[in-house]
């Protein structure tokens, strides 16, 4: 991430014509070179600070899980008491690897289940868990019980861009899970890696039923890429062959395919799925998600590799799905939720986005499923999560050392 916040340049912020005769659609905005607003609407109230903190999730009664990357969750308090919850699993704590995304059990009312994901290590390296356990409150100290890990990626490897977030869909039925290309380039396009795609699945973490490739197994020996962090092009990086033991269920589990490092996954108001993606130099973007599309990474992008070559641009390329709205130079997305709160009425169906090179807020409104930037402000920290929360306010962790939880609040309101 930190070579990210380093990255400068401009773009054009109209939206391109097609020529004269085409029925393609025009391209997609660019944002990258918005300003923030001089004012914000809103009071910045900091409640608590932790260590490296990557994700939040509410409870029904108001408190929170807070997870920390080094491998801590911690249960908080709206007025920002913190205690800290036992049997977390153990992670592999290096770089943009930890302990990730905190979500409840859409039955978590009932259950008592959460769900976790994290850079699980073991032979090879490491690679993206989702694990699901009972949050046991009833003890002196809340503790997860019956831990159960429901799917990783295989083989484990070297590189960051692990995605890791959840949503639940609308009828609680099933889960999706982004699955970063872990800097390996091509295994984004490669049906039988669980790299580069979002899956749809069961809440056991079985491929779910009416998937685009529902009932296929696919192959069992794989191509593995392990390029230098940060570097190299799909081209230059090497290429090993590893094989699995048993079926690889990949294709049953796909959802979209096509993805760098979707890093931020949510429903909207009216059932339709939406995700935020890291690009290399240039090129974040918003995308509708929808059944069976191809996003096209590292085929086709708006940005270029970090080696400065260039990657074709996504015009004209039928086979590849455009993304809503894109970001050059970045924000480095990260988070993305829905507002449907009452201590902001004025940005009811907003979303909002986190931005880590930005160090921004970044509010977008939507004219169907056409997305526009806007707000935008500055924040002065590099945002890591931002999540609606039952009391109307927007809460944001900060990511760093020390980074804080903030609630943000009405001017007007408490």
């Amino acid at each position: 991430m930190a070579a990210l916040s380093l990255l400068i340049g401009c773009g054009p912020t109209d939206r391109a014509t097609p020529p004269s005769g085409s029925q393609a659609p025009a391209p997609p905005v660019n944002y990258g070179a918005a300003k923030p607003a001089s004012s914000k609407p809103f009071k910045v109230n900091p409640v608590a600070a932790f260590d490296a903190p990557w994700a939040l999730a509410f409870l029904p009664d108001q408190r929170m899980l807070v997870t920390e990357k080094p491998g801590r969750l911690w249960l908080v308090t709206a007025a920002g008491a913190k205690t800290p919850v036992s049997g977390v699993p153990r992670v592999h704590f290096e770089g943009q690897g930890g302990l990730l995304f905190v979500a409840t059990a859409p039955d978590f009312a009932q259950s008592g289940q959460i769900y976790l994901t994290y850079s699980e290590p073991g032979e090879g390296g490491d690679g993206l868990a989702l694990a699901r356990a009972t949050l046991d409150l009833g003890a002196a100290r809340p503790t997860l019980k019956d831990l159960q890990v429901l799917w990783r990626q295989l083989p484990r490897g070297h590189g960051g861009q692990f995605g890791g977030y959840i949503a639940f869909s609308p009828d609680g039925r099933y889960l999706f899970l982004t699955s970063g290309e872990r800097q390996r380039f091509t295994p984004a396009q490669d049906p039988d890696q669980a790299l580069g795609k979002i899956l749809r699945l069961t809440l056991d973490g079985k491929p779910a039923p009416g998937n685009p490739e529902a009932g296929k197994v696919g192959a069992t020996t794989i191509g593995v890429i392990d390029p230098p962090e940060n570097t190299g092009s799909a081209a230059s990086a090497p290429v090993r062959k590893e094989t699995i033991p048993g079926p690889n269920l990949t294709q049953a589990e796909t959802w979209t395919t096509g993805h760098r490092n979707p890093y931020g996954l949510a429903f909207d108001a009216k059932g339709r799925l939406w995700s935020t993606e890291m690009g290399p130099q240039g090129g974040d973007e918003l995308n509708l998600i929808e059944q069976g599309k191809n996003y096209g990474w590292p085929v086709v992008s708006y940005g270029k590799n970090y080696d400065d070559t260039p990657i074709a641009s996504p015009i004209g390329k039928a086979k590849f799905q455009q993304p809503a709205l894109y970001w050059t130079p970045i924000i480095a997305p990260a988070g993305l939720t829905f507002y449907d709160g009452t201590m902001f009425p004025q940005w009811r169906g907003s979303a909002f986005v986190g931005g880590l090179a930005s160090e921004a807020l970044i509010r977008i409104t939507f004219e169907g499923t056409v997305p526009s930037e806007a707000e935008r402000w500055a924040m002065g920290a590099r945002i890591r999560a931002v999540m609606a929360g039952p009391d109307g306010a927007l809460w944001l962790l900060e990511d760093a050392p020390g980074g804080r939880l903030l609630r943000l609040s009405s001017n007007r309101a408490g």
